[in-house]
C-alpha cells in the first residue's frame, strides 16, 4: 500500500492532482478538508474556513498534532489500497505518516493570483471571499510555532515533490506522471 500526502497553498491544485491519481491510477482519496466538514457539521457550526481551522486546531490541541492525518490514515489501512491523504497542514502530521512507512508527500503551489481566480471558480462555501481575505487566511496558515496549527511552508519544506503548478491541466498531469515514476506506481 502506497500513501500519498497532499500539502499546498490554497487553491493551488491539490484536487486536481487527487482527481488524476483517483481516476488514472485507482488511489483512494481521503481528505482532511471532508474529516473537518463532517465535524463542523456534527457540531452545528457554519460551513467556513475560519471554522475549519478552528476545529482543526482543537482536534489537535485536544488530541496529538498528528490528529487529522492520523484519522485518514485509519481510514486509507482500512482500504488496504493506494491512497492519498489530501490537505496535511502540520509537521506533526507529516512525522507521524512517515513514520508509518511507505508515504510520499507531495507540495503544489502557484501564483497566489492565479490561485484566487481558481478558487472562485470551484466556488465552494470555504472559497467565497474577497482577495484579501484570501491573502489573510493563507497568511494565518503558512507559519506558526504552535504544533498543532497550521504550517504550511514547513510542510512543504518537508515536501518529497514539489509541483509549481503555473500551466495547463495537462502539464500539472505530465509532472505528476514523473514524479509517479520515482514513487514506482
Amino acid at each position: 500500500m502506497v500513501i500519498i500526502g497532499i500539502t499546498g497553498t490554497i487553491g493551488a491544485g491539490k484536487g486536481t492532482v487527487v482527481e488524476y491519481l483517483v481516476d488514472r491510477k485507482n488511489f483512494k482519496h481521503f481528505s482532511a478538508r471532508a474529516f473537518l466538514m463532517e465535524e463542523i457539521e456534527r457540531r452545528g457550526l457554519e460551513n467556513n474556513r475560519d471554522n475549519m481551522v478552528a476545529v482543526a486546531n482543537e482536534l489537535r490541541e485536544k488530541n496529538s498534532p498528528s490528529f487529522v492525518a492520523d484519522e485518514l490514515f485509519k481510514r486509507a489501512l482500512e482500504s488496504g489500497e493506494n491512497c492519498v491523504l489530501e490537505s496535511l497542514r502540520t509537521m506533526g502530521e507529516i512525522e507521524s505518516l512517515r513514520k508509518k512507512g511507505n508515504f510520499s508527500l507531495l507540495a503544489i503551489d502557484a501564483d497566489p493570483k492565479v490561485r484566487y481566480q481558481r478558487i472562485l471558480g470551484r466556488s465552494s462555501a470555504t472559497d467565497n471571499i474577497g482577495f484579501e481575505k484570501f491573502l489573510a487566511d493563507e497568511e494565518r496558515e503558512m507559519v506558526s510555532d504552535d504544533p498543532n496549527k497550521q504550517n504550511l511552508s514547513k510542510c512543504i519544506e518537508m515536501a518529497d515533490f514539489k509541483i509549481e503548478n503555473i500551466g495547463t491541466v495537462e502539464e500539472l498531469n505530465s509532472k505528476l506522471e514523473e514524479i509517479l515514476k520515482i514513487i514506482q506506481i
